[in-house]
């Protein structure tokens, strides 16, 4: 409860520096990454050079300055009771030493804060947060927590490295006031540079100790090398990666071993994961470099569904429901970008908005582009244009207890069972009762190429068209808080009437992660209660011949006014998702050839089999026709095996449908007329493994 409190406000009044993402609603690593990476594109195709410096602090938790912690919360406005909870949970902290059933006597912590406890890390934030103030003009940095990394960058090296040692020196003397302790050890500095010639590297001192320059360095899990190419950081995630398909490799037998489902929840955890982390921002690196990559995302997959080892590989993507990885980054990039987006305080913000250096980068095509150009063209790729973010709603304090009125009259009668006239019955004996509440109905419609909103408020109706990526729900409580905002010049009571219950369901259960307009919602109804107006909200059944809805329902259907063109961030990643399966559509389209394609023509679901290992392994292959028998001769390159009655190329097609050797079999387990698609779609035919077994098959897939 203290700490969401304290986090609240500490936002609220913008007190912790938006270069610190550690910790923080809607923020991590990849934000400090990128802004990173992002510098040193821009240095690049300036030809400048920028020179970072990686910061380890010594125990940072432990060595955390109590009363600094106190002061600082002092200076902030916090005072009362919150720094006395604070002192009195920070003092009286003690410890012991075990070594094997041996432990020593109680050792009291004079300095830093518990491990483990919540409240442990915005204290350690607040009292961290002044470093990044020490920076001098033309150093920029960020943190997340304790990780600290600065920069700087211009075409004279001697002025880099008098700006960075005025930094260093200044961090280190903040340090030493502060209770910090930074290590010449283990802080270093990387020197990026593509000018050609000889250039000296920058000499940096900390503690009189020269900062060694090193040639790649990991940054909160990602690799950066001189160059900026990520090669060691790929040929690092690819090793890890080939360890962790050890433990699929010991689980995936295609005899014994463990259900599709099972092994891909298994390579999501381990391998995705590693390879999803940082991609937005190694997907930089060019195509040559991430192929290694795909290798790591084919196998796991291959041996997730035992396909056979010649599968094609676009095969096992739709059998898997896993796209490729590059595609994969693309919705990642696009996700982080309208993610960045409603963030108008995130340092990246204006940074992918108006990204500089346009004219340079179409010039010097050897240079890759920084963030913002990279998802300029992920979006033309897609035939989109980009589209403003509904910015981020702020959140209600969390002492504070949100209250709406809410009347159920309808939402014991379901509609299945419920006539339109008890309805209606209901409805006028319900407009009795609360004759005195101006009603105002609203609706929400989605079709395809039209989104609408519209408000019947008695004789005036109000529609509006949204952007296309809006959804049906967002369409639905947009429309309440559209009706909210007509409020504002009445002195009356009202009652707002919507057919979503889901919408009524949002609104009833506000929290910090609900729709940011169901936020607004309940921001606009908090404002207009104050000014004397009583609101409530009730569901009623859409399409049940109640005047007022009908009316809404039809002005939200040809709405043609566009007001407002903001997509909220949920609509939009939900949008980014469908795009990247049209593209991943578009190309599975063009496999005519591959055999799956004919039973499993479209992307975006998986067959699920209840079969055994054996047996699913099997249907896999012969739905992707490549088996032992039909297909090893690719591996030891040798002529394709040929029918000896037929003359004809062996493949699963053949031997299943066409080839008269197994003419009787096929009738009596099959019937007539049978096709590949009988036996290998959705629903596999009931006889089909007996088939196999008959013909002797089974044995050689």
């Amino acid at each position: 409860m203290v700490n969401s409190r304290l986090v609240h406000v500490l936002e609220k009044k913008k007190w912790l520096s938006p270069f610190q993402s550690g910790f923080r609603f809607g923020r991590g690593t990849i934000d400090n990454i990128l802004l990173l990476e992002n510098s040193i594109r821009e240095a690049f195709v300036s030809k400048k050079h920028l020179v970072s410096i990686l910061f380890d602090m010594e125990k940072a938790y432990d060595k955390t300055w109590r009363y600094g912690i106190l002061k600082d919360l002092y200076g902030i406005g916090f005072k009362g009771n919150l720094p006395i909870f604070i002192q009195n949970f920070l003092k009286t902290r003690s410890f012991r030493v075990r070594i094997g059933n041996t432990l020593s006597g109680v050792f009291y912590q004079e300095e830093g804060v518990p491990q483990g406890s919540v409240l442990s890390v915005i204290l350690f934030i607040i009292k961290i947060n002044e470093v990044i103030k020490q920076l001098p003009t033309g150093v920029n940095g960020s943190l997340f927590v304790d990780d600290l990394e600065i920069h700087c960058s211009g075409e004279d090296m001697g002025f880099v490295e008098r700006k960075l040692q005025e930094a260093v020196t200044k961090i280190s003397e903040w340090g030493k006031k502060n209770g910090f302790q930074i290590s010449s050890q283990k802080t270093v500095a990387m020197h990026f540079c593509r000018r050609r010639g000889l250039h000296l590297d920058p000499k940096l001192l900390l503690h009189d100790c020269t900062i060694p320059i090193v040639r790649d360095a990991k940054y909160l899990g990602l690799i950066f090398d001189s160059k900026l190419t990520f090669k060691p950081h790929v040929n690092y995630l690819k090793r890890k990666c080939i360890q962790s398909l050890n433990i699929i490799k010991m689980l995936s037998g295609t005899s014994y071993g463990a259900e599709t489902s099972t092994l891909l929840k298994v390579y999501k955890a381990l391998i995705r994961s590693k390879l999803d982390y940082g991609g937005v921002v190694y997907g930089s690196a060019s195509k040559s470099v991430l192929q290694a990559l795909d290798t790591v995302h084919h196998q796991g997959l291959r041996l997730s569904l035992g396909a056979f080892r010649t599968s094609p590989i676009q095969s096992i993507y739709v059998l898997c429901n896993e796209p490729s990885l590059e595609l994969r980054r693309e919705r990642l990039t696009l996700n982080t970008f309208f993610k960045i987006k409603s963030h108008s305080s995130h340092p990246m913000h204006y940074k992918v908005i108006n990204p500089i250096y346009g004219s340079l980068f179409s010039l010097r095509l050897s240079f890759t582009p920084t963030f913002g150009f990279r998802v300029g063209g992920i979006l033309r790729n897609l035939n989109i244009n980009d589209f403003p973010i509904l910015e981020k709603v702020d959140e209600f304090p969390p002492w504070k207890d949100i209250k709406l009125n809410f009347i159920d009259d309808f939402e014991h009668l379901p509609k299945s069972t419920t006539s339109t006239l008890v309805y209606r019955s209901i409805f006028y004996e319900h407009r009795h009762r609360f004759s005195n509440y101006e009603p105002v109905f609203t609706d929400g419609s989605k079709s395809e190429g039209h989104v609408g909103t519209a408000v019947a408020m008695g004789n005036t109706v109000v529609s509006e068209r949204l952007h296309m990526f809006f959804s049906f729900f967002t369409s639905e409580i947009y429309d309440i808080y559209l009706a909210l905002t007509k409020m504002d010049s009445f002195n009356k009571n009202f009652i707002v009437y919507t057919d979503s219950k889901s919408a009524i369901e949002a609104l009833k259960k506000i929290n910090t992660l609900s729709h940011p307009l169901a936020l607004k919602c309940a921001e606009m109804h908090q404002y207009l209660t104050e000014k004397g107006l009583t609101i409530a909200f009730c569901w009623i059944p859409g399409h049940a011949g109640i005047s007022g809805n009908e009316k809404a329902d039809q002005a939200s259907k040809t709405a043609s006014l566009m007001l407002e063109n903001f997509v909220p961030l949920g609509d939009a990643q939900q949008a980014v998702r469908i795009l990247i399966l049209k593209k991943w559509q578009s190309i599975w389209d063009e496999q005519q050839v591959n055999k799956l394609h004919e039973f499993h023509p479209s992307v975006g679901h998986a067959i699920i089999s209840n079969l055994y290992r054996r047996q699913d392994v099997i249907l896999t292959r012969l739905r992707i026709g490549h088996t032992r028998l039909t297909h090893k001769h690719l591996l030891c390159s040798e002529p394709p095996p040929m029918c000896s009655r037929c003359q004809s190329i062996l493949s699963v097609k053949h031997i299943l449908i066409e080839c008269p050797n197994f003419n009787i079999c096929r009738l009596n387990r099959f019937g007539r007329n049978i096709t590949i698609r009988d036996l290998l779609g959705e629903n596999p035919h009931q006889n089909l493994f007996l088939f196999l077994k008959d013909i002797g098959f089974d044995k050689l897939i």
